[in-house]
């Protein structure tokens, strides 16, 4: 391969017309034609305003004229100038206020479109993107892309695309009323005003980028430990966090400060290359002037054209980092959207159909790493109907097994079926609508009991979130509440208690109405009471469904059909509670082993 000669600029510049380029389908959608007819009608009026704009001067210049005529010769001419001058400003005004009201719903729509595609990649990426990446730094991510894209869509069309027609008009008025030698020297002023802002612009843009790095670092830091408040008051940590994200916030306003610092430095640039022009343009007209070849009039309208032409340019800087800045956030929400999927559905796959809910794990091999295998060519059964337990110590690959079978990974050898169907095959959706789970930590949306009931099933009436309630038998908690389902759970459901988020979490199942249902150690967090009572309610409702209980605490499903045991991600031991005990393997030692601890806890004095 030939080395990389580019430098880092060109590259940027590079990515940045791409991202510019991938954009422009939001901005001119094929398939909306009131919104293309909105951005047509908004460059008329950016073209009314900006021709408005460029006669001003001309009326400005023809008063002023007039004005060194006798009064009772040119009153009129420069009343009436005057009067279309202060109409010219005002219809400028005018315009760029329309321009703004057409515009506005395209840009609403173009920024709202494109969080939406990058909302809908987020959760079409697997569990393994969402462990590795940070809640916070993913959610500023989008923020900054989402809120930069409006500011940038008004500077690129309303402010850079204006400003070069200006440039080039006010060449041609300059040409031919003041010759070639005012063009020259403001094309190339001009020319160094840009050079100069973006070399420095490049240089705050750096800073800039530093910024967002320890913003997002400060973000995420503040997010994780809000998310873990009771951990760090379980610890007495808080003046640990407090110095964390304190030494985060530091350090962004260092780097804050280096960037206002800067920009210090572009404003008094900018302002000495105009001004050196202004003045130099200026004394060419007095001079013509003195020589007879101009007017009084045309010092206002050097004056006047040149303040138009710079005022634009004055923010420059602004629009050129903002617009950069944008890109580069943008850049940032495309990566997203263009992560790449590790589970995906192959093309044309069909939904899956469930006559009979078995599961079978065919020679399964399946490892989070390649170095590190947790499956070893794991084969079962779990016929349809039947209430299937999987045992086993921690770090047998039990909980693996639930993420296999909701297509979170894909294994790297073997098969998973569903009615004889390959997994791999039928598509996510299908798959996960025919598989129920209640998992050892039930996680609420931070909305009302009902909401988080009726999540089961899109458009679960009232009826529907009752009768799932009353089989979870939650209904009596939830009617004595004095607001009902209308009670709000709080963040993650830590309003409830262990045993009420669990049966929240079972009611949701039960909306959602599955032929198979996944337990991943349903119980293992709560304490011995709430636990029987919850597996009382789990017996009921996993009548005439195909079960599958994974399990720490053996008691729990000691009753179960068969009985898998694993080790080290292989099948060891396969039975019913007594076969197993008779057996006197891995089972019955686990078994012996949680008797113990439970005999000598209940010998200990409370």
């Amino acid at each position: 391969m030939p080395p990389d000669t580019s430098t880092s600029d060109q590259r940027q510049d590079a990515e940045s017309w791409a991202t510019l380029k991938r954009f422009l389908p939001y901005l001119w959608p094929e398939d909306n034609l009131s919104l293309r007819r909105r951005i047509v009608g908004a460059m008329v009026f950016v073209i009314l305003a900006k021709a408005t704009i460029l006669a001003l001067p001309f009326a400005y210049k023809t008063a002023i004229d007039a004005m060194t005529t006798p009064a009772n010769e040119g009153m009129m001419v420069a009343l009436a100038f005057v009067i279309a001058y202060a109409a010219g400003r005002f219809a400028s005004v005018m315009f760029d206020n329309l321009r703004n009201i057409t515009f506005e719903r395209v840009g609403q729509d173009a920024t709202r479109q494109l969080a939406e595609d990058t909302f809908s990649r987020l959760h079409q990426l697997s569990l393994r993107f969402h462990l590795s990446r940070r809640t916070g730094e993913i959610t500023k991510t989008i923020e900054r892309g989402t809120k930069s894209i409006d500011i940038m869509l008004y500077f690129l069309l309303f402010n850079i695309a204006p400003t070069a027609l200006e440039l080039i008009a006010v060449g041609a008025i300059f040409y031919f009323n003041f010759g070639w030698e005012l063009v020259a020297a403001t094309a190339l002023t001009v020319a160094a005003y840009i050079y100069v802002t973006r070399k420095i612009t490049e240089w705050r843009n750096e800073l800039r980028r530093k910024m967002n790095e320890l913003d997002g670092e400060a973000l995420a830091r503040s997010v994780d430990s809000l998310l873990n408040f009771e951990t760090v008051k379980y610890f007495g940590a808080e003046e640990r966090e407090r110095r964390r994200y304190g030494a985060a916030a530091t350090a962004w306003a260092d780097a804050a400060v280096k960037s206002e610092n800067s920009l210090g430095a572009l404003n008094i640039t900018q302002a000495a290359i105009m001004n050196l022009l202004m003045g130099g343009a200026m004394a060419f007209t007095v001079w013509g002037w003195s020589k007879g070849e101009l007017t009084t009039g045309h010092l206002v309208l050097v004056n006047t054209y040149l303040m138009q032409l710079f005022r634009p340019l004055d923010m420059l800087g602004m629009v050129y980092r903002t617009v950069r800045q944008g890109l580069i956030d943008m850049a940032e929400m495309f990566r997203l959207i263009d992560t790449e999927a590790e589970v995906k559905d192959v093309p044309g796959a069909p939904a899956l159909l469930v006559k009979r809910p078995s599961i079978t794990f065919d020679h399964v091999h399946f490892g989070y790493e390649p170095e590190r295998t947790i499956l070893h060519g794991l084969t079962f059964e779990v016929p349809a109907g039947s209430n299937i337990a999987i045992v086993g110590p921690s770090g047998a690959g039990k909980s693996t097994i639930a993420r296999l079978l909701f297509r979170f990974y894909d294994p790297q050898k073997g098969r998973i079926l569903i009615d004889g169907q390959d997994i791999s095959r039928v598509t996510q959706e299908s798959l996960r609508a025919h598989i129920g789970i209640v998992p050892q930590d039930s996680v609420l949306f931070n909305d009302t009991i009902g909401y988080n009931i009726a999540y089961g099933r899109e458009g679960a009436g009232q009826d529907d979130i009752m009768a799932a309630a009353r089989s979870a038998a939650i209904l009596p908690f939830i009617e004595r509440l004095p607001d009902g389902f209308e009670t709000e759970v709080g963040e993650r459901g830590l309003k409830l208690s262990g045993g009420e988020k669990q049966r929240v979490a079972i009611a949701r199942t039960l909306v959602k109405d599955p032929p198979i249902l996944l337990l991943d150690e349903a119980t293992s967090a709560l304490d011995s009471r709430t636990e029987q009572e919850i597996l009382r309610t789990l017996k009921q409702v996993s009548r005439h469904r195909t079960t599958l209980a994974i399990a720490h605490r053996l008691s729990t499903i000691a009753d179960a059909d068969r009985i898998l045991v694993l080790d080290h991600g292989k099948l060891a031991e396969i039975g019913t509670h007594a076969e197993l005990l008779r057996h006197d393997g891995l089972y019955a030692e686990m078994w012996a082993r949680q008797q113990a601890e439970k005999s000598q806890d209940e010998a200990e004095p409370a």
